[in-house]
């Protein structure tokens, strides 16, 4: 047998539908905040058989490689296409984005006044799995944070009426700057059974790793390009909430560093607290600032870097050198993809600097 596998299993029931599918074009990968993905093609003869067996929306599909899982989550789409059987997935948290709040409050959990976001997004995974049928037995870490969420003049609600959708709560929770992080991940256990879990960490997902990295010329498979783009920075950054004309909240973070003044507006329509908004605003205007970013690398199996060495989140130490410039730096890894059926040996890694990133008061 190679080195991955791929196979299926019912999302209630916990049975292998089948151990070994037979599977090209595959590619996968998680990400920071959010669930990732999973695609892949079914071999013809296969499917016209046992198609039934990965009809969504109650199929989990795992890739395996070298005795660990390294991806797993929900079959979403298995539309056939020009000859083709393809299979499109998500990870355990697009779960959520199917599932609403018709209880209210989490049905009673709520409202909530300077709660910390972990309680509340460990709250919202309870409340889904508690509903008939709702179980996808996936466990959220016991992680706690310094951060609050909701206030006596603003409480964090969940109207039934306005029935909110799970998924976009947890990624209101989750996406100011000093907030909790989370991946998807799966995992054998001892006893033979397949974890599933939200990794969910504060002040922030990974650590600064001083035991792997990535050069060109030795891991680095390629020369990718570092990115200098006058369009992508600013020193300037305005920032406008809710409300309407002049009852707008806006915000505006302002350095300067030297260079011609350059503005971008942030619209976060959806923010109601100043407080929150002035937040976000100075978050990306540190992010604009920054210039000279490797934002992708493809990288092969090394000894000093092993397949899937790192975790989503890890700061990683790249040298990159091409025909027109060097970088040095620390970056972050915001999301992995391995592509088995082309390149069994490579993963590529997104990134982003790793200074481009405020993390909670804990960091």
């Amino acid at each position: 047998m190679g080195r991955w596998r791929y196979f299926a299993q019912h999302a209630l029931t916990g049975d292998i539908l089948h151990p070994a599918l037979p599977l090209s074009e595959v590619e996968f990968g998680n990400e920071l905040n959010g669930p990732g993905s999973f695609s892949a093609t079914l071999a013809p003869k296969w499917a016209q058989a046992n198609a039934d067996l990965l009809s969504p929306p109650s199929t989990l599909i795992y890739a395996e490689a070298d005795g660990f899982i390294r991806w797993g989550g929900l079959v979403w789409d298995t539309t056939p296409t020009g000859g083709k059987f393809p299979i499109e997935a998500a990870g355990w948290s697009s779960y959520l984005n199917k599932r609403h709040d018709h209880h209210g409050e989490l049905n009673g959990r709520g409202p909530y006044v300077y709660q910390d976001p972990c309680v509340i997004i460990r709250d919202i995974w309870a409340y889904a799995q508690e509903q008939p049928d709702g179980d996808l037995d996936v466990i959220v870490d016991a992680t706690t944070t310094n951060a609050k969420a909701g206030t006596p003049a603003e409480p964090w609600h969940s109207y039934w009426y306005e029935t909110p959708v799970l998924g976009d709560m947890v990624d209101d929770l989750v996406s100011e700057p000093g907030s909790p992080e989370y991946t998807n991940v799966s995992s054998y256990q001892a006893n033979g059974t397949i974890e599933r879990r939200i990794r969910l960490a504060y002040p922030r997902l990974g650590t600064r790793r001083t035991d792997i990295s990535f050069s060109t010329g030795v891991n680095i498979v390629d020369a990718p390009p570092v990115k200098r783009s006058g369009d992508d920075f600013a020193n300037v950054v305005i920032g406008t909430g809710s409300g309407e004309g002049t009852g707008t909240r806006f915000a505006v973070d302002v350095t300067r560093d030297g260079n011609l003044r350059m503005e971008t507006v942030l619209a976060l329509p959806n923010v109601n607290g100043t407080d929150v908004l002035g937040r976000r605003v100075s978050a990306e205007r540190r992010r604009r600032q920054i210039i000279g970013q490797v934002e992708q690398i493809t990288v092969r199996d090394h000894p000093g870097a092993p397949l899937g060495s790192w975790q989503i989140g890890d700061d990683v130490y790249v040298t990159v050198n091409n025909e027109w410039t060097s970088f040095k730096g620390w970056c972050r890894i915001t999301a992995d993809s391995y592509r088995p059926s082309d390149a069994p040996d490579q993963a590529t890694l997104t990134l982003r600097r790793a200074d481009a990133f405020h993390y909670g008061s804990e960091a």
